[in-house]
Formats: C-alpha cells, sequence, structure tokens
C-alpha cells in the first residue's frame, strides 16, 4: 500500500493501514523544507504514538511474540520516502508499479489529478483511491480511470472494476458530524449518492423513561443523566467511553446513559437543479423599508382621495377623473384658469401631492439600488439574531458545514479571516452573513453576536486559534456549547477535560478530521464499498456494503448469529438478485414494484438465514471490518 500527501490525513491513513488492518505501507510526503508543508512536529506525534501503541501491545502479547499478522507475516513498519511531487519518478520509487492500492490525499486536487493519470498508467490493476474536493469533478475522474482500467485489462470482472477507482473527500466525511456537534439532537448523515443512512444521538432518559432504540442501536455513549457531558472518550478511554455495537444485555445495563441508534435508511433520489436566480435575488423587504412602504401608501391614498374629489366634483367619467389627477400631479396638465374654485384647489393639491412623491421615488429607488448591490456583497449579522451557531473559518471543511448548516435551516454567522476564502461565494449565496477578521482579535466574536449564540464550532486549521477563540468565547457566555477542530487527540483529551472541570455545566466537544475520514480512505484501499463514517464521540463506525459468499461469519448463519457485539451487525439486505444488482450498492437507481425505495430491506428479521448470493449493509468497527478482510492482527482486540 502507498499513501502520498502533504497534511495530517496522510499520516493517519499510513497508520490506519498498518495497525488496524496490518498492511505494509509507504508513505510518500514532501520534504520536510517544503514550502506549505505543516510543521512535522503534528507527523512526529502520530508516528510517536503509533509507536507507543505498537510496543504497549508487544509488552501485554503472551510470551513476548513478534508484531505478525494473522498469516503469520512480519509487520513492517511503515516507511517513508521524500518527494517534492508525485511524479512518475518519485511513484516508481515508491514501488506502484507493484503495489496492490495507492492513496493520493494531497490537499491540491490537481496534484491528486495528475498523480492518478500517471500512477492508472504505469499499473493499470491498482487500486486507486483520490482525495478530490471537487464533486462533479471526482464523478468524471472516477468514470475516465476505470475505463483506462478496462482498455488496460479487457477481461476485468466487474466487482474488481468497481474497487478499482474510489474518490472521496474528507470535508464531505466530516461535514456531517461536526454539524451535528453544534446542535444537540442533529443527525447524522451518511449519504451515498442514492442512500441515505440517519443516525441520531440521543440524551439520557430520565427515571421512568425508556429510550427509543431506533432500527437498532449503534453505541452506548458516555454521557449520563448526572454527566451530560460524559468522557467524550476515544479508543484509550477504557469502559468510560462509548461501546460501539453493544448487544441488548449492554443496552438494558446502561441505565442512564445516554446512545447513538440508527434512525432511517433511506433513498436519498438525485440532487435537484437548482434554480438559476435561486440565492441572488433580493428579498422585497430589503428593497422597500417599513418606512418607504408606509410613506408609498400614504401617497397611494392621497391620489386616490384626489381623484375621487375630482370625479364627485366635476361629473366627469372615473377613468377621466384619475386621469386628469394624474397629469396634476406630474406637473404636465394645463392651469385650470376661469376653472371653478373647486376644480383649482384640487390642482394645487394635486400638485404638492406631487412634490411629495418625487422624493420618495427616488428614496425607492436607491434603496433598491443598494439592495441588489448588497445581494451580492456580505451581509451583518442583524441586531436582533440570537440562538445562532457561530462558524470560525471558511476553508474547505467549514464550506462544508456552512452548507449542511443551512440544509438543516439552522442560523449561522460565519467568522473569516481571509475575504478570498473557498467559502465566502457560497456564504454569500446563501445570504449568511460574515465577520471578517481575525478571531483573535478582540471584537470580532463580538461582531458575531457570540454572547447570544447557541453553539461555536471552530474549525479553522490552527489548534490554537480554535482554543484562543473557544477560551474567549467561554469568558463571554460560559455555558456556550462549543466544538473544537483539533488535530492532536492528546491534546483534545487535555482540552477536552479542563474546559469541561472549568465549566462543568458547558458542553464541550472535539473532532478531528483527519480521524473522521482516515477510516472512511482506508476501506476503500482494502477494495470494500465504504458508504461513509458516523462518529460515536470520538471513535469511529463505519458503514460497508459487503457480499455474503466467502465470509463464514455470514454465510449460512442467521441475522441474529451473524451480529458480533463490538465488531459488526447487519443493519440492511440487499433485496435486489444477483442478475440485477449494480456493483455500486450506493448509486442511484430506479426502483418500483414491491421494493423498497433505496432497494434495501432495513427491517431483517433476526432469523432470516443469509444466503451466499446475498450482500448486506454492514455497521462495523474498524478493527471489525478489518478481521472480515482477513488481514486483523491477531494481537489486537475487535
Amino acid at each position: 500500500m502507498i499513501v502520498c500527501g502533504d497534511d495530517a490525513l496522510a499520516t493517519r491513513l499510513a497508520a490506519e493501514l498498518h495497525d488496524v488492518y496490518g498492511e505494509r505501507v509507504t508513505l510518500l510526503v514532501p520534504p520536510a523544507a517544503s514550502p506549505g508543508r505543516q510543521p512535522a512536529a503534528a507527523p512526529n506525534r502520530i508516528r510517536a504514538s503509533a509507536l507507543f501503541g505498537r510496543a504497549s501491545a508487544a509488552m501485554n502479547r503472551p510470551g513476548g511474540a513478534d508484531d505478525v499478522g494473522s498469516s503469520g507475516e512480519f509487520l513492517l513498519p511503515v516507511r517513508e520516502t521524500e518527494a517534492a511531487e508525485p511524479t512518475e519518478e518519485a511513484l516508481r520509487q515508491a514501488g506502484v508499479e507493484r503495489a496492490a492500492a495507492l492513496a493520493l490525499v494531497y490537499d491540491d486536487d490537481e496534484t491528486n489529478i495528475r498523480a492518478a493519470l500517471a500512477a492508472r498508467r504505469l499499473n493499470p490493476r491498482l487500486r486507486l483511491v483520490i482525495r478530490l474536493y471537487n464533486r462533479k469533478l471526482g464523478q468524471h475522474l472516477e468514470q475516465l480511470l476505470d475505463q483506462a482500467a478496462v482498455l488496460a485489462m479487457p477481461g476485468l470482472d466487474t466487482a474488481s472494476l468497481d474497487a478499482s477507482t474510489t474518490v472521496l473527500s474528507d470535508a464531505d466525511t466530516a461535514a456531517p458530524a461536526l454539524a451535528a456537534t453544534a446542535v444537540a439532537g442533529t443527525s447524522k448523515v451518511v449519504q451515498a449518492d442514492g442512500l441515505l443512512l440517519r443516525a441520531v444521538e440521543r440524551t439520557p432518559p430520565g427515571r421512568g423513561e425508556v429510550p427509543d432504540p431506533g432500527l437498532c442501536t449503534l453505541a452506548v455513549l458516555s454521557s449520563t443523566i448526572n454527566d451530560p457531558a460524559g468522557a467524550e472518550g476515544s479508543d484509550g478511554s477504557g469502559p468510560q467511553g462509548p461501546l460501539l455495537l453493544p448487544d441488548d444485555a449492554t443496552v438494558t445495563a446502561a441505565t442512564g446513559r445516554g446512545t447513538l441508534v440508527l434512525e432511517a435508511i433511506s433513498h436519498a433520489g438525485p440532487p435537484l437543479p437548482p434554480r438559476r436566480l435561486a440565492g441572488r435575488s433580493a428579498p422585497l423587504r430589503e428593497i422597500f423599508s417599513r418606512r418607504l412602504r408606509w410613506a408609498l401608501v400614504g401617497a397611494a391614498a392621497a391620489v386616490v382621495a384626489l381623484a375621487v374629489a375630482s370625479w364627485l366634483t366635476t361629473g366627469e367619467h372615473p377613468l377621466h377623473a384619475v386621469y386628469i389627477t394624474l397629469l396634476d400631479l406630474f406637473a404636465i396638465g394645463d392651469p385650470a384658469v376661469g376653472e371653478p374654485t373647486a376644480r383649482q384647489v384640487l390642482q394645487l393639491l394635486s400638485g404638492l401631492v406631487g412634490l411629495a412623491l418625487l422624493p420618495v421615488l427616488v428614496a425607492g429607488a436607491l434603496e433598491a439600488l443598494g439592495a441588489f448591490r448588497g445581494a451580492a456583497a456580505l451581509r451583518r449579522a442583524p441586531r436582533g439574531l440570537s440562538g445562532h451557531v457561530v462558524l470560525l473559518g471558511l476553508g474547505k471543511v467549514g464550506t462544508r458545514v456552512l452548507a449542511r448548516l443551512r440544509e438543516l435551516d439552522i442560523p449561522v454567522v460565519c467568522v473569516e479571516g481571509d475575504p478570498e476564502s473557498r467559502g465566502i461565494p457560497l456564504a454569500r449565496r446563501l445570504r449568511v452573513p460574515v465577520v471578517l477578521g481575525d478571531v483573535t482579535h478582540e471584537g470580532v466574536l463580538e461582531a458575531a453576536k457570540i454572547h447570544r449564540a447557541r453553539a461555536l464550532l471552530a474549525l479553522t486549521s490552527v489548534d490554537t486559534t480554535n482554543l484562543e477563540a473557544a477560551l474567549y468565547a467561554r469568558t463571554v457566555k460560559p455555558d456556550l456549547r462549543v466544538a473544537l477542530r483539533l488535530y492532536d487527540d492528546d491534546f483534545a483529551t487535555a482540552v477536552y477535560r479542563t474546559l469541561r472541570a472549568a465549566h462543568p455545566e458547558a458542553l464541550t466537544r472535539s473532532r478531528s478530521v483527519s480521524t473522521l475520514a482516515a477510516p472512511a480512505f482506508a476501506g476503500a484501499m482494502m477494495g470494500r464499498q465504504v458508504l461513509g463514517a458516523i462518529p460515536a464521540e470520538r471513535k469511529v463506525l463505519l458503514f460497508a456494503a459487503l457480499d455474503v459468499a466467502g465470509h463464514p461469519q455470514f454465510e449460512g448463519r442467521t441475522v441474529a448469529e451473524a451480529f458480533r457485539p463490538g465488531a459488526w451487525r447487519v443493519i440492511a439486505l440487499d433485496t435486489a438478485e444477483p442478475a440485477d444488482r449494480r456493483p455500486d450498492l450506493a448509486a442511484s437507481r430506479p426502483y418500483g414494484g414491491d421494493r423498497t425505495a433505496a432497494g434495501l430491506l432495513w427491517e431483517l428479521h433476526p432469523g432470516y438465514v443469509l444466503r451466499p448470493e446475498d450482500r448486506v449493509v454492514l455497521a462495523a468497527t474498524r478493527r471489525g471490518l478489518a478481521e472480515l478482510l482477513g488481514r486483523r492482527p491477531e494481537s489486537r482486540s475487535a
């Protein structure tokens, strides 16, 4: 396995492939002195953490056995090579011509695309996993690389072709989880084209209350009635952390603890095309202010009154009376010399109303012009705004989180220091208020109305900036709900415990984008259809599609017998006939008849016997999925 990248995701992914799946990994990274490369301290912490974990496992292994996999193969350490760019020569030196899979996770889409095209030429059988932010470009690139693989190997089977190229986005993988941390009860969604799985974090039930199990319980959380914040556990939290894929007895015994339940599996449907003018027009209330609207109503009432008076005085037809009144208003009528006194008075009154109407019309034109110009500019936070989410950072991740929050109709105020940031056009189109400025400077968070916000999402790429913003926000509003994007797990744990001790009544969460995304990238490199990942505090659950054939853990067993607590659980069954089955379970497809919307049967009877021709959707832990792939080191527990 080869992993090429220039940021935290590359090191996380290499550690995931080596420690969880027992693979031999080559990590291709830029030289330490390369411009734009993140400081080496963070990768060094990851390598030190991985080394410490392997040393601890070796010390606890009976008989002091070497680090070997299930096949008896010695697990070599991650081999690291340096190259400024993933050129053909660099890929050859990394061994791409003999590799089984290659992950290209550079932060730049163009670099990943160039390397993917070169790698496909060097090794047509290579399994490619590519990190791309541009969704449409990713779909086209996947089709192109699959077509190149078919031309190079005409006899390639359908299953291998389906796994030959996978395009993923770490921002898309992490955005639902990050958005869910901002608001209690928000669904955590895994959406893969036509398939949508939704999980909900339920608060601990009160005394005498029965928790809603949903379709199934995915995890028992560390939060309790007396401690709503919980331990925010990670893999090293022990029994205090979340329990993944528990059995019914464990769920029943965990009285008073929060749960993460699977609420729905449904058909997401194709995305609707956006309206051409969506988000570009200014609302009527911004074109005409309240004061201007009242002025227009008064002017219109005066015109109507004058027209009625003219009609009653002259005895002319009502339409003629209106016409004469308008002529007098716009001062284009003849003076009423020799006319009756009533007619002369009406002409004078019409002239006065016309003079009053002129500035009203000019004000309306200026306000409309300002409103339409403002529609293309950034909005300010309204004065009376409250109960909103303050989002710090509009980079790749922040942009996806902003879109997710607006899909949930949650009011948002963004804070961004770079006016050319990636998410600024989206905020302008969605008409989301944006405060431009350094969040560490005084007055910036106040401009975002942090004292009336419900939550703070600190998603910049700098840990210290996120921490400083969170600490300052807590001084303004001690009970503010805070979610931090932090890279280092040990640092995140220390921050969480400190903030929890200082503000026990407030909820604090910490998330790592690379930690959330790495399991999905690793699963794709192993050749399985990984649909996505959902976090349970700082642990991760994977959703994957798997053919029953060739897996004794499922074949010939009932759904209940195939469930292994803490490792995997069958949550859905593909109801399509094998001949009609598409290789990609997540792809949208037509449906009808007695088929379910997603082509899935998710309310499975525990006594259903799994057949070799069946295909199932699993919720699995990282080590559980590794065991199903047959690559789990026997020294590690599920």
